[in-house]
């Protein structure tokens, strides 16, 4: 068998890379080491960051006059985004809340209102009860009063008649009383 090694790719980028690698970082070592380097850098950079606030100040200024929004408009609309959502979701909390305390509050309406049938329907059949009780014993004092009316009718008959017999009783003691005066009166006149 043969030695031979097959050719990777990557393991020579890889080695190239790190020796680009090192080489970098020996070159920022040496030149962070030197001290007019550093304070180069630090004026480049303080210039750099007074030259991006007047851009951002510029841009500010256009964005304003042509009406376009900015980086900060941006995070402002999301940040109000956000705030708005949060308060959808807490919004959306006590609806659902008020959702669940109103099928509760119907749960007991309805059985309120069904417990009120059901006392209504009790009264309404009492009612009933009451108003035939009623009209049995109204039917049964109009009888009564048909009876009374009959007794009366008799006892007007009865008292009619009494009154009739007593004129014939009193015509008769009035007719004996004649005939006894004309007997007397004839006894006396043939004595």
């Amino acid at each position: 068998m043969t030695n031979d090694k097959t050719y990777q790719p990557l393991e020579g980028i890889k080695r190239i890379s790190d020796m680009w690698e090192r080489r970098m970082n020996g070159l920022l070592y040496m030149m962070s080491d030197n001290n007019e380097f550093v304070k180069l850098l630090k004026v480049g950079t303080d210039s750099h960051a007074r030259y991006l606030e007047l851009l951002r100040k510029r841009q500010e200024l256009v964005a304003g006059v042509m009406n376009i929004p900015t980086k900060k408009d941006v995070a402002k609309v999301a940040k109000l985004s956000i705030q708005a959502e949060e308060k959808v979701d807490v919004l959306e909390e006590q609806i659902w809340n008020l959702q669940d305390s109103l099928v509760e509050v119907n749960k007991g309406n309805i059985e309120m209102f069904q417990e009120i049938i059901s006392i209504v329907k009790k009264i309404r059949d009492d009612v009933k009860k009451v108003e035939i009780n009623h009209a049995n014993e109204l039917s049964a004092v109009q009888l009564e009063l048909k009876e009374l009316k009959q007794e009366l009718s008799q006892l007007k008959d009865i008292k009619s008649e009494l009154e009739n017999m007593r004129n014939l009783l009193k015509e008769e003691k009035h007719k004996d009383k004649d005939k006894d005066l004309v007997l007397a009166a004839a006894g006396t006149t043939e004595s």
